[in-house]
């Protein structure tokens, strides 16, 4: 191939074009199979990333490198020129190597780092307002009052709660002397006696309000003196924070993005009409974007995409080596709408019902509910874009009685689900599952060999809010996911499992499969976590619960068709 590095475009060869052929419309960005071009693309782009040794970037692939570790998603865009010669373009996400410029690579949409732009002029200014915070909390006079602060509000709760403490000793004192001299004292004795004791306890109130007045006067000016030095740092946060609203709205309007008709949309206007209401972070920064808009800046016809992992995966996510993934949704979809605007694409395989022609086998039922085995594909309840499910099927099919949905299994999961009939079944039943005393068996086929033979995973998860339905492990937000699992066979190059989960999150097998501290083994066929099959191979193999009016154990046993 020859490579042209001032236009960024890479060529194919006569024999490959002769060998291959074009794609007949562009590839859907969000759900995809590789385009033979793409994919030869990819892997020259994998060539020179594996040969280039002037990156300086540290993708964890070589031991005791130095630099964070940071993989990244590369793209590639097969084009055709304004002459009808067939090649590709390269792009990465984010930047790389600290610098958004390298030959090969198409440029950024905007490259904010470039030498005395404004993005880099108005950065140094925000970097002197952090300075003069960092100089003003540096300040000992600062560091005095605050410390001062801390051990004055210390020592006033300590002191006055043990004042306190000592007043409740003396009520209680007065208590006991006013029961023991009640019937020692004449009446006018006694008289003089309560007096006293009145005195003792105005007494111990006054001294009470005057040592709370002592430690609010010191607390006070304390406060005041501090006071000096957080009023700049509140002003200077104030400042910071309104140049900075007004940095990210110029950035907003500064990335533009094109179409095929010449048309012009800043992010800020893309995204004004999303449920965001505002951009993301790095919003614009993705490769099919960038490659999009070099392809119609220079008058290329896009053809077909692809996007791939390079280097040791993040920890909150999983990504795969050298495997191809769709374009994010958070931060693409609303861009590559505008951007793709009148151009033939593929279906999107999301809207297409592949659970259409399968059959929903009973394997259970009486007047409090009923136990299905799921095939694989079937919605558990009707979604958005597609209706036909076990809901609508069993509605269908009963007429005037609502199936009651307890639980659900994913799309692609295949098994046993129990759907009740009543609201006296469902409320018992969804109380079980609430207990975790119901019993659930998954048998899974994973994409490696597991060398342990059992144990426990917990992994936390959350969804990926850029990136849905995927989701992320995450132990400061994510909810606890515990799965148990023990290894049934082990083939060449795959592993039979058997899965336990406790906790019941969504996609938590698929999770704990594919993740690098769970089994590093995604399910075959999990096309978000892995690579694809002919189906997703997770299957709810068995099924245990109490009846909820006969009170005996239900126990159900399917077996995995693959």
């Amino acid at each position: 191939m020859g490579n042209d590095t001032q236009n960024r475009i890479t060529y194919f060869t006569d024999r490959i074009l002769e060998t291959t052929s074009l794609p007949e419309r562009f590839t859907f960005p969000f759900y995809y199979e590789p385009h033979p071009l793409t994919q030869i693309a990819a892997s020259e782009l994998q060539e020179y990333l594996e040969s280039e040794s002037d990156m300086e970037h540290n993708f964890g692939l070589i031991e005791n490198q130095e630099g964070i570790v940071i993989g990244k998603m590369f793209g590639v865009l097969v084009v055709r020129d304004a002459n009808g010669k067939i090649g590709y373009l390269s792009a990465f996400s984010g930047k790389l190597a600290g610098t958004n410029q390298h030959p090969r690579f198409v440029p950024p949409v905007f490259d904010m780092l470039l030498e005395n732009s404004f993005f880099l002029k108005e950065e140094t200014i925000l970097n002197s307002i952090n300075s003069a915070i960092e100089t003003i909390h540096a300040d000992p006079l600062y560091q005095r009052f605050t410390t001062e602060l801390e051990q004055f509000t210390k020592q006033s709760q300590e002191e006055i709660a043990a004042f306190k403490k000592q007043l409740r000793a003396n009520k209680e004192t007065r208590k006991k002397s006013r029961e023991a001299q009640k019937n020692n004292l004449t009446e006018s004795e006694y008289t003089i006696f309560e007096a006293d004791l009145i005195k003792q306890s105005l007494r111990d109130k006054w001294e009470l309000q005057v040592l709370t007045n002592k430690w609010k006067e010191r607390l006070d000016e304390t406060r005041l003196q501090l006071a000096q030095f957080e009023d700049q740092v509140e002003a200077l946060k104030k400042e910071r924070k309104e140049k900075s609203a007004a940095l990210q709205q110029q950035l907003f309007e500064q990335y533009s993005f094109l179409n095929k008709d010449g048309i012009t949309r800043s992010l800020q206007s893309i995204f004004s009409e999303t449920v965001f209401g505002k951009p993301p972070a790095a919003a614009g920064e993705c490769a099919t974007p960038k490659l999009l808009q070099y392809a119609f800046a220079n008058g290329y016809e896009p053809l077909a995409m692809a996007e791939f992992w390079w280097g040791a995966s993040p920890k909150s996510e999983i990504r795969k080596h050298r495997q191809f993934y769709p374009a994010c949704t958070g931060k693409c979809q609303p861009i590559l709408k505008h951007m793709l605007e009148g151009i033939p694409m593929d279906p999107n395989p999301l809207l297409e019902n592949h659970g259409e022609n399968t059959t929903l086998k009973i394997i259970y039922e009486d007047d409090s509910l009923i136990v299905v085995d799921k095939p694989a594909e079937l919605l558990s309840v009707p979604g958005i874009q597609i209706q036909d499910s076990v809901y609508t099927r069993l509605k269908t099919t009963w007429g005037t009685i609502e199936p009651l949905i307890i639980h659900r299994l994913d799309m692609a999961t295949s098994g046993l689900l129990v759907v009740a009939k009543t609201k006296e079944a469902h409320k018992h039943i969804q109380r079980q599952f609430l207990k975790r005393t119901v019993i659930k068996r998954y048998t899974a086929l994973l994409s490696g060999l597991v060398k342990e033979d059992e144990g426990e995973i917990r992994l936390p998860l959350r969804g990926d809010l850029d990136n849905r339905p995927r989701q992320l492990v995450c132990d400061t937000h994510g909810k606890k996911a515990v799965t148990l699992w023990k290894v049934v066979a082990r083939q060449s190059a795959t592993t039979r499992i058997h899965f336990w989960p406790l906790t019941g999150r969504t996609h938590q097998l698929r999770m704990h499969a594919a993740h690098e501290h769970g089994l590093n083994a995604p399910i075959v066929g999990d096309d978000l976590y892995g690579t694809s099959a002919d189906r997703l191979h997770l299957h709810a193999a068995y099924l245990e619960f109490v009846h909820p009016k006969t009170r005996e154990t239900l126990r159900f046993e399917v077996k995995e068709s693959f």
